[in-house]
């Protein structure tokens, strides 16, 4: 990885006239922002389709897309929409996602979208989407059969199902996908739209010298497809089908009692058994989405933090070893060099160093974590190493100017030192400043630490299980000014692309 910078954004994040970011006019804006300002990465979160809390890291799919980030304007110019079709749009708040109004508003458009184009829309579309659907089903097939079957019961999670569907008898799956075959038609017509529109933007990306950080997360959700397709590779309770070990981690930076997930853990051997096939297609699919990936909670790949059914916290859990190495080493295998970064914050130890390194993977570094303790803290700027990424926050993280605000006493002492005093242009740019001046190969800082904006467009707050993953920006900020500031800093610091 050469020495260069990105913006970490959620594409749900951006500015769209439905209530929540989309794949529409403003993604492409934000690229050309990036393309103008000298950055060559855009950082991502999971792109999935996303359940409770409405978390891209709980998710019904690891390999589907939110249907969401679907933009009516684009199937209006597909002619699935007409004008008509997106008139009386609600008011929706411009800062904020209202994802229950965002959520009831796009789906009315996509089932209109979607009769029209069973009814009007030629032999050439057609046989793409059969194409499509021919290429996927390796994930689409169960994918769409899960959500179909999922609304026909109410929404209840699939353990809760009836026990020939939830054992996925073949007669019980038979009966199913003839009896909602126009539901599940429409799910794969969702994720066609979803994928042809997400191409043509990382084809514009691409043609403006910007690459796209994905982000896998390690965990699938209980309630998912992957779950409900491939029981066989978490660790389930064989009577009930709920999680009989529970993903989390133990007592940390972010929760005193840690952060209890609820997600299954893998059953790892059987995964080996496999040769990790399901780990092998999981990151095959990403990567025709993104240039790079981001392994979240990459400790987890060296050893994970297990919770017996029924604890309502991660402080009683156990270490249980998993056989990372032994995957990496089958991509390598198969892909030679790994385009990937390791999440590694949390719980570290030399084992996940170790892991980590023995596959040159970069590592993550966060300037907001650099100050609360001695010279050696491994987050200080003249600790880094080149081949890391350097964050002033992550999305896990308050803005910068929200965690400065909150800073006290020595760690507030240390900053302000090492700093030498806050700048005109505010103290996001003093930190910004620092990460840009690192050794670390890549840099990346939240949007909203480039807009310095306070702890009111923080996008998650970890253990909170409400209320995240809503923040917007209005399309006025991104501008010339700013473009041409973050240019200047970038070519100064030699992360300058293109």
């Amino acid at each position: 990885m050469t020495r260069s910078s990105g913006i970490l954004l959620h594409p749900t994040s951006l500015p769209s006239p439905f209530g929540i970011g989309d794949l529409g006019e403003d993604a492409y804006t934000f690229i050309d922002f990036l393309h103008n300002a000298k950055q060559k990465y855009w950082q991502i979160l999971p792109l999935g389709p996303t359940g409770y809390g409405n978390s891209p890291y709980m998710c019904y799919s690891a390999i589907a897309g939110n249907p969401l980030l679907i933009s009516p304007i684009k199937l209006l110019e597909d002619e699935l929409l007409t004008p008509a079709d997106l008139a009386n749009l609600p008011k929706f708040p411009t800062h904020k996602v209202n994802f229950p109004l965002a959520i009831e508003t796009k789906t009315k458009l996509f089932h209109i979208a979607f009769e029209r184009f069973l009814t009007t829309v030629d032999n050439d579309q057609k046989t793409n989407f059969d194409n499509f659907c021919h290429s996927q089903v390796y994930w689409l097939d169960d994918y769409a059969l899960f959500m179909a079957v999922r609304e026909a019961h109410g929404d209840k999670s699939w353990h809760q199902w009836e026990p020939d569907l939830v054992k996925r008898e073949p007669l019980a799956l038979i009966h199913w996908q003839n009896q909602l075959k126009h539901q599940v038609c429409y799910h794969k017509f969702i994720q066609f739209k979803f994928f042809e529109q997400w191409s043509a933007l990382r084809l514009y990306a691409r043609d403006r010298e910007v690459e796209i950080i994905g982000d896998i997360p390690i965990y699938v959700a209980h309630d998912s497809a992957d779950v409900w397709a491939n029981q066989e590779f978490f660790e389930l309770d064989p009577e009930t089908g709920e999680p009989a070990l529970m993903a989390g981690v133990p007592p940390d930076y972010f929760s005193e009692t840690g952060q209890l997930w609820g997600n299954p853990v893998y059953h790892w051997e059987n995964l080996a058994h496999t040769q990790f096939n399901w780990w092998i297609q999981r990151f095959e699919s990403l990567l025709k989405l993104v240039d790079v990936i981001r392994v979240d909670h990459f400790r987890g790949f060296q050893a994970f933090w297990a919770v017996e059914q029924g604890e309502t916290t991660a402080i009683d859990g156990r270490w249980i070893k998993a056989p990372g190495a032994e995957l990496f080493a089958t991509l390598q295998h198969k892909w030679g060099r790994l385009p990937i970064l390791a999440e590694d914050l949390g719980v570290i130890t030399p084992d996940v160093e170790a892991l980590r390194d023995q596959f040159g993977f970069p590592g993550m570094k966060v300037i907001q974590f650099a100050f609360g303790s001695d010279n050696g803290n491994p987050f200080l700027p003249f600790n880094h190493g080149r081949n890391f990424v350097v964050y002033t926050g992550t999305h896990d993280n308050d803005t910068t100017v929200g965690w400065f605000e909150k800073l006290e006493g020595r760690e507030r002492d240390r900053f302000l030192l090492y700093i030498g005093g806050i700048c005109q242009e505010g103290v996001h740019w003093n930190t910004i400043r620092l990460a840009m001046t690192s050794v670390a190969n890549l840099a990346i800082f939240p949007l909203q630490d480039i807009l310095g904006l306070g702890g009111d467009a923080r996008m998650n707050f970890p253990g909170l299980a409400e209320g995240n993953w809503e923040w917007r920006y209005d399309p006025a900020v991104i501008n010339e000014p700013l473009a041409l500031r973050l240019k200047n800093l970038t070519l100064i610091c030699g992360r300058g692309s293109h």
